[in-house]
């Protein structure tokens, strides 16, 4: 028996090596030492699918005899074919995967592989047909109820990190009279004075982190109605821009309220999970009604930051000119502002180069990821011109629009392009994002007036986005982008966000009309007005197609679904502001069908 057990064995070890040698087995898993080989692969496992927490599919399986491992295949679009995306211990019968881009997985299909030393067997596909219950819908810890002023505006404006692992949201009409960092959220002493909410996600599990407050909260100060992030998340910019305070440049008096709605951003940084105010951030020339942080960016490291002032009067042009000469009024101003260690000093006060009444130049800003390449908008600049580098003296298109790029050597900053539309819409520049390599520029018009071609203008504020690339020092157009389903009103363009690499774009339509629900839904049915939609697309060998139709999971008419938006750098995460959603729910995956408190607000993430 003895002898007829090793030759047995012999010839099946043989056998399982001449297989491995010969590729039979594949990249199989190997058998546990002192066990005798398998001589059949694993049955097919039998997989199931279901959405779980925010962003994350959990899968799950029967146990199946034989088998060294498991792995588990992904075919994100359903045509591009399987790619392993996990390997997973034999005694595991779940799986979650965790941090899920939705927008990129409208038809994915995925299959469970069960594996040994002769081979793998797969289970039969499971499609993602309703993720709506992995999107994160998030909501402020204090929502108004009924009986108090609950038009928050939460969603109003948001910010994103690199990472996708902290996203603030600011609801500049919340109206608590606290000061600094989790004071009382339910005091509703400070009408409209604003507030900001920052949620991180740990693991697999979001949480509020901060609820932010200025240090000077008063009556209508609108703090939160702009947003901007550093790439780590560790450095938080907030715009008032209808603070009152009299004082000029980094940390003055802020109690003194003598210049009404001159504005002021303030800067918050984080240290582990603790937020603390570090500076309070006002012009060098603070006059009132100059609208200072309507508009704002940060560089990646948070150590460089661009305030907008749109209403700022000064006639000078171009950098560094006399900012107390008040008679171009609104014609609007930059300020530059860079971090040494903790202090913050003026580093630039910049114009456009062809500076006129009613320009509103500021309204939009974007900055490249390392500072050196800034994009400022001018909604109201009135130039004839098209493309880039025209005559910016002719203002015969009034509130035509204009963009205008700025490049930094060492502290020094220069104009590099005068930007327009190529078919001279109104209100070019009204938003803009700029890719953290700083090489493409999406910039959009949504009160444009085109339906399909650059030439129509049968949709009235339909809007359009145009996008352009840098070669060096020179800017060229390479798209013009419309929504797929182009209707007057939408404000396509209304908000704008690109990855690192500027190959993907999230364009925000904050009055579409269709009462769709999710990622990829029916465009037709226009029964839901102003609740908004998002449109992705993405770009190859400088071609852009569109990738996504995105809507909120409780579309509803007025819901303003797409007034803000942000990409984590790789484009994983999609976060959405819809700041006149109605839910009276709490916190994060509360209730969105509650409608008991308008215009509350909501953020999603997809």
């Amino acid at each position: 028996m003895n002898g007829r057990y090793w030759r047995s064995a012999l010839l099946g070890t043989l056998a399982a090596l001449a297989l491995m040698a010969c590729g039979g087995g594949g990249d199989t898993a190997s058998p546990t030492p002192g066990t005798q080989p398998p001589t059949t692969a694993p049955a097919a496992p039998s997989l199931t699918w279901q959405p779980k927490e925010v962003k994350e599919f959990a899968f799950s399986w029967a146990s199946v005899s034989g088998t060294s491992e498991y792995r588990l295949l992904e075919d994100p679009d359903g045509v591009s074919g399987y790619l392993e995306v996990a390997r997973i211990a034999s005694s595991a019968t779940t799986y979650t995967l965790e941090n899920v881009s939705l927008v990129g997985r409208i038809n994915a299909r995925y299959l469970l592989e069960a594996c040994n030393t002769v081979g793998c067997t797969r289970s039969v596909p499971v499609y993602v047909g309703d993720a709506m219950g992995a999107v994160g819908y998030l909501k402020a810890s204090n929502t108004n109820d009924a009986d108090t002023n609950y038009y928050d505006y939460f969603g109003h404006a948001l910010a994103i990190s690199g990472d996708g692992n902290t996203l603030a949201v600011g609801a500049y009409l919340e109206d608590s009279s606290a000061t600094g960092i989790g004071g009382d959220q339910y005091n509703s002493a400070a009408l409209y004075s604003g507030a900001v909410y920052v949620f991180t996600r740990n693991g697999s599990q979001w949480s509020q982190q901060a609820y932010v407050k200025a240090s000077n909260t008063e009556f209508e100060d609108y703090f939160g109605h702009a947003l901007a992030l550093s790439k780590d998340g560790n450095t938080l910019a907030v715009g008032a821009y209808t603070e009152d305070s009299n004082a000029t440049g980094v940390g003055g008096n802020q109690m003194l309220n003598t210049a009404g709605q001159s504005g002021a951003v303030y800067v918050f940084t984080r240290s582990g999970t603790a937020w603390s105010q570090q500076a309070y951030v006002k012009a060098a020339n603070t006059g009132a009604g100059d609208y200072f942080g309507i508009a704002l960016a940060l560089s990646g490291d948070g150590n460089l930051l661009a305030v907008g002032a749109t209403r700022e009067d000064s006639s000078a042009t171009g950098i560094g000119g006399d900012d107390q000469d008040n008679t171009a009024v609104n014609s609007g101003a930059v300020y530059v502002f860079a971090r040494n260690g903790g202090s913050w000093a003026q580093q630039a006060y910049v114009k456009a180069s062809n500076a006129d009444a009613g320009d509103g130049f500021g309204s939009a800003l974007a900055l490249s990821n390392n500072g050196d390449i800034m994009a400022v908008g001018a909604r109201g600049e009135d130039g004839n011109s098209t493309g880039i580098g025209g005559d910016e003296t002719d203002n015969s298109a009034p509130s035509s629009g204009a963009v205008y790029l700025f490049t930094r050597s060492n502290t020094t900053w220069t104009q590099q392009a005068y930007v327009k539309a190529s078919n001279l819409e109104d209100y070019f520049g009204a938003s803009l994002a700029i890719s953290g390599d700083g090489a493409t520029l999406a910039a959009s018009a949504f009160q444009k007036a085109n339906d399909a071609g650059e030439a129509g203008n049968s949709a009235n504020n339909s809007g359009a986005v145009y996008i352009f690339a840098r070669s060096e020092s020179t800017w060229t157009q390479q798209a013009y982008l419309k929504a797929s389903s182009t209707e007057g009103h939408d404000e396509f363009g209304s908000a704008l966000a690109l990855t690192y690499d500027g190959s993907v774009l999230a364009v925000g339509a904050r009055m579409e009309e269709s009462n769709a629900i999710g990622i990829g839904g029916n465009e037709a049915d226009n029964s839901a007005t102003g609740c908004g939609a998002v449109y992705q697309f993405r770009r190859s060998d400088g071609a852009w197609t569109p990738e996504a139709y995105v809507k909120a999971i409780n579309t509803e008419g007025s819901d303003w679904f797409g007034a803000a938006l942000g990409l984590s750098e790789d484009g994983g995460t999609l976060a959405v502001g819809a700041n006149g959603e109605d839910s009276r729910a709490t916190g994060i995956g509360g209730d969105p069908y509650n409608n008991s408190a308008s215009d509350s607000g909501a953020a999603f993430l997809f």
